[in-house]
């Protein structure tokens, strides 16, 4: 077999997808089922029960402003059980595409010995392989960690817990306390340094008073021990309700012990063509540490799969946009490699707009927020924290500008179509003035 790729998360799926259509011979190992964490325990189920949310959230505004009646009765059973009918589908049709291409796909737990892949008592040689194999949910080491629930259970759990702790303060922690605080859970997070520090102090405050008000936050505070209904943290405070960690990742990088070099955090270490220590073994998405993300994974899946078939791809890193999940979404980008001085730094903030999403949000004045950080003598951006319906697309749009190191006269040109990406004119022209 010329290429196997082990994992078929977004780094593996799109690899091997790629690989496909640059007319390699493919084969595709997959343990449990396609398309990997997002799909099946992550940003989909998340999004999934997002949508449910906010619906919710809107049902209680147009009930609030009296020109509808109506009660939203939810059964988390059903919710569920449709988004696993969903997920079968998708699965389906994940793999169709993989096939389509000419590749192989066979499920089994694969195992790598001197130069070979064994997989379902089958052996296969190499010419390059891909190991694609991704993280799964950390849970640190204290006592009664086994009565915790994780990312992996949302799926398996029978009804909306009526208490629930989230030990965790990022993004993953935020995103689960806004859905089953919608949902009608009591929410605590406990995070053992400060809530979403990824976001700067305005954007976190709007999050909390305005998105999330119900969510109750402990920072830095660490906890001590779990129980079935309860946590204790180092203070002695007993916090009542069903733990659930979200306390990043560890890399599922078991199968690569003693053939590649690791990391220290035993991420797989790569180039940035995504090349191992091995001139013919390649990793890319979760298993190799960075930016634990779909678009990113499915960036360095690519670039690995391109460089196997013999066309050189470096993947690059910079102003990579990132969104939290919310009734309302926040997104945000940063230039790493911004060489703004001080003196030419200039921030402004103003509030979210009525734009798509946003109309019937005007009269409670919670149409968001937005703040930018500038290089006033370059006319560049260098960050942004966006809050509106219509982030993800605004930041998505703008981080290109940026990665491609345009100024903003260079998207005076950009026409939207309305209602969608006005934001973004909305952002440049304050900018401009």
């Amino acid at each position: 077999m010329k290429n196997i790729v082990i994992g078929s998360g977004p780094a593996g799926r799109l690899g091997s997808l790629e690989l496909g259509k640059l007319g390699e011979e493919v084969l595709l190992i997959e343990k449990n089922h396609i398309a990997g964490t997002c799909l099946n325990e992550g940003c989909m189920v998340i999004c999934a029960l997002t949508d449910i949310t906010k619906y919710i959230d809107a049902s209680k505004r147009f009930n609030s402003y009296g020109f509808i009646k109506s009660q939203v009765d939810i059964s988390y059973e059903k919710i569920v059980e449709k988004i696993v009918e969903t997920q079968e589908v998708l699965r389906k049709l994940n793999q169709m595409e993989n096939e389509s291409v000419g590749n192989q796909v066979i499920y089994g737990e694969a195992k790598i010995e001197d130069g070979i892949v064994k997989v379902n008592d089958e052996s296969f040689e190499y010419e390059n392989l891909l190991i694609a194999t991704g993280a799964r949910p950390f849970i640190p080491d204290i006592k009664g960690k086994e009565h915790g629930l994780t990312n992996k259970d949302i799926l398996k759990i029978d009804d909306v817990p009526e208490k629930l702790n989230i030990i965790g303060g990022g993004i993953i922690a935020g995103e689960i306390a806004n859905i089953y605080s919608t949902l009608g859970s009591d929410v605590n997070i406990i995070a053992r340094s400060s809530f979403l520090k990824e976001l700067n102090a305005e954007t976190k405050r709007y999050v909390l008073e305005k998105i999330m008000p119900d969510v109750n936050v402990y920072e830095n505070t660490n906890v001590v021990e779990a129980f079935e209904n309860k946590i204790l943290t180092e203070n002695g405070d007993e916090l009542e309700g069903t733990p659930f960690f979200a306390t990043g990742r560890t890399p599922n990088s078991e199968i690569a012990e003693g053939i590649v070099e690791l990391n220290p955090d035993k991420t797989i270490k790569v180039n940035e063509m995504m090349k191992t220590s091995v001139d013919n073994i390649y990793a890319a998405g979760d298993v190799t540490g960075g930016y634990q993300l779909t678009p990113v994974a499915r960036k360095e899946g690519i670039t690995a799969a391109r460089n196997m078939a013999g066309y050189g791809n470096k993947v690059s890193y910079s102003c990579i946009p990132q969104t939290l999940s919310l009734n309302m979404e926040v997104s945000f980008v940063k230039n790493e490699n911004s060489e703004c001085s001080e003196d030419d730094k200039a921030t402004i903030s103003f509030p979210g707009l009525g734009g798509p999403g946003a109309f019937w949000n005007i009269l409670s004045g919670d149409t968001g927020y937005t703040e930018i950080e500038f290089d006033k003598a370059k006319n560049k951006i260098n960050s942004i924290n966006h809050i509106s319906p219509s982030s993800v697309s605004d930041v998505a749009y703008l981080s290109y500008l940026m990665r491609m190191d345009y100024d903003l006269d260079d998207y005076d040109d950009f026409l939207e179509i309305h209602p969608s990406t006005d934001t973004n004119y909305k952002i440049i022209k304050n900018m401009w003035l």
